[in-house]
């Protein structure tokens, strides 16, 4: 499990909210120490069952280059407020929620917005991209793959869906009971994995809270989303060649979506890639100084080069590959 290491606030970063057309959410947000921002910002979405603590490793090391970044609860997740029901936490919906997001993102230094999205994050700011790329100067896929997970994961969400959802939707979501079922799977399952692995107490109490306070609807909705998320690479790699840098990410010990597959997800979009030596499904985590550095080095060039759409809808961006 790659878990965060602390939770103490580096200097130049905050916790707040964020107003946007479609309702306040949490953040963090980090500001560069000295001087003001001067570069474009950056808005950094979690996966399923983070929350904006899982870039806190890399904040301060992002904004450090002249820029504002935030990185954000997602609805339903840790300190944002809940949705009604579960129509509010499809794809769709949450897509809807990343582009009210980068709208109500500062604009210091320019129009324009990079966009990260973790594991499941990366599924849902694909598909923010798709319904509308306008305001955003980049997109990196952070640990994320092109389709529904697999393996060991996807077994993980069965489970999920066995205690939470057994009917599939066909009877009505009684809240206070799911949460009964999270409590009990927290203090029964997740608390004593965590104490097995030797995650320091203060950590094991914030991912206890984390995990109480996230709405349960949102984990139902969304593990059937990683279970059955249909691959949009075509549709994204048009995107790419014509106006949109991307990036895609991975450690080389990811065993979400194993590497092979992000790469060549990579190769198929025509986005640049970088393997994280060292580093499992979550990098920010396991490797924060050289994510950091490769996530700054790609908006640095992507601000440089703002590519030019021809007649012939080509642009003059030439993805490059990095690897490991």
């Amino acid at each position: 499990m790659s878990t965060i290491r602390s939770l103490q606030l580096p200097e130049g970063v905050r916790s707040g909210t964020l107003a946007t057309a479609r309702g306040p959410f949490a953040i963090l947000e980090a500001q560069p120490a000295r001087g003001v921002p001067h570069r474009r910002p950056a808005l950094l979405i979690h996966g399923y069952t983070g929350s904006k603590e899982n870039f806190l490793p890399i904040l301060e090391p992002l904004a450090a280059a002249g820029r504002t970044v935030i990185a954000v609860d997602l609805r339903g997740q840790y300190q944002s407020p809940h949705a009604p029901g579960r129509a509010e936490y499809a794809a769709e919906a949450m897509a809807a929620d990343v582009l009210a997001l980068a709208d109500a993102m500062p604009r210091e230094g320019g129009g324009g917005v990079h966009l990260v999205g973790h594991s499941m994050g990366g599924l849902i700011v694909r598909d923010a991209v798709l319904q509308r790329a306008t305001g955003f100067l980049s997109l990196t896929l952070l640990g994320s793959g092109p389709d529904a997970i697999g393996g060991e994961r996807a077994a993980a969400l069965d489970e999920v869906l066995a205690l939470l959802d057994p009917t599939d939707g066909e009877a009505p979501d009684d809240l206070e009971q799911l949460r009964g079922l999270v409590r009990i799977a927290w203090h029964d399952q997740h608390e004593p994995q965590a104490r097995a692995e030797g995650i320091d107490e203060h950590i094991v109490a914030f991912l206890r809270e984390r995990a109480l306070r996230t709405c349960p609807i949102s984990l139902i909705v969304l593990a059937r989303y990683l279970l059955t998320c249909p691959d949009r690479t075509s549709e994204l790699a048009e995107l790419v060649e014509r106006r949109l840098p991307a990036m895609v990410v991975y450690g080389e010990n990811d065993d979400a979506w194993p590497p092979d597959i992000q790469d060549l997800m990579a190769r198929q979009l025509g986005a640049e890639r970088t393997c994280i030596p060292g580093a499992a499904h979550s990098p920010a985590i396991d490797a924060p100084v050289t994510t950091a550095s490769s996530l700054t080095q790609f908006w640095n060039a992507a601000e440089r080069r703002q590519p030019t759409v021809h007649s012939c809808g080509r642009s003059q961006h030439q993805a490059t590959a990095r690897s490991c």
